[in-house]
């Protein structure tokens, strides 16, 4: 229940604000011009989220034969969760990180960097497969991939209504008639506030599918502390080799990359604190810590 009150939440207040921006562009006819974009984005994300995000990382396809150890993990797993088997693929980066996409479990992929594999044991890559598979199962990975799709539309949709505005064309040109420098103004506070917002509805809502991914993987292996140990090694080695992801596939990894090195705290991360995601992990285990 919670994840459709999330998914719902979520398309509901991105699809305002689309249908916002379209009516600053365009008044009525724009709004509904915007609403059928909307559509048409959710239908685009629903079919061709998962290619995007594997093409976009640089993803490659392996065998059995070429990555046996996580075809066994998986496989185990999968059987444990009643899942069926994804795709498996390897992002060929030193930095240790993993994602999983997929609109749904019959068309799920797992993603792990070349780095991920040479740093983490038997047991913590059981827990790190095992968060993405958790991710699958709870069929949340959409959620993420129209999130991402909204976003970067929203943030072009309100630069062009901005652009209009001020320039005087669009929605904006009665507006600047009728208050001067006003119709200006609002154009800027629609270029930041309106990315900005829908950036916040993203994070809040890809940060709450992190701590439940992390319980369900948890709950797959009945190992916490192993997951608990990779985010710990996963964290410290990717702020040691920065990994080269695009922002918009931030928010699908284990642990949110630093682009590059780029860190903006806590308020604009996709991921939850890693120290409280190890505390409620350490918490699962019998007796607690």
């Amino acid at each position: 229940m919670g994840n459709n009150f999330k998914t719902a939440f979520l398309l509901t207040a991105m699809t305002v604000l689309v249908v916002m921006i379209g009516q600053a562009l365009g008044g009525r006819n724009g709004a509904v011009m915007a609403f059928c974009l909307a559509g048409a984005m959710n239908f685009f994300s629903y079919f061709f989220s998962d290619k995007i995000a594997l093409m976009t990382s640089g993803a490659q396809a392996v065998s059995r034969e070429e990555l046996p150890r996580v075809y066994r993990i998986v496989e185990s797993l999968c059987q444990k969760a009643g899942l069926p088997m994804p795709r498996i693929y390897v992002i060929p980066t030193n930095s240790p990180n993993a994602f999983a996409t997929g609109r749904n479990p019959s068309h799920a992929a797992v993603a792990v960097t070349a780095g991920i594999l040479d740093l983490l044991t038997d047991d913590e890559l059981e827990g790190v497969l095992a968060h993405e598979l958790g991710h699958v199962n709870n069929r949340d990975i959409l959620i993420s991939s129209i999130a991402a799709t909204f976003a970067g539309a929203i943030t072009i949709l309100a630069r062009m209504a901005g652009y209009a505005a001020m320039f005087g064309g669009g929605g904006g040109r009665d507006r600047d008639r009728e208050g001067g420098g006003g119709g200006a103004i609002g154009a800027i506070a629609m270029m930041i506030l309106a990315p900005l917002a829908a950036m916040l509805i993203q994070m809040a809502v890809s940060r709450s599918r992190e701590y439940q991914a992390d319980a369900t993987g948890a709950r797959f292996t009945g190992h916490p502390e192993a997951l608990a140990s990779a985010l710990r090694k996963i964290e410290g080695w990717a702020a040691r080799i920065p990994m080269q992801a695009s922002p918009e596939m931030a928010h699908m990894y284990i642990i949110q990359p630093l682009l590059g090195g780029i860190s903006f705290g806590n308020l604009f991360s996709t991921h939850p604190p890693t120290a409280e995601r190890i505390a409620r992990l350490m918490a699962m285990r019998p007796g607690g810590f």
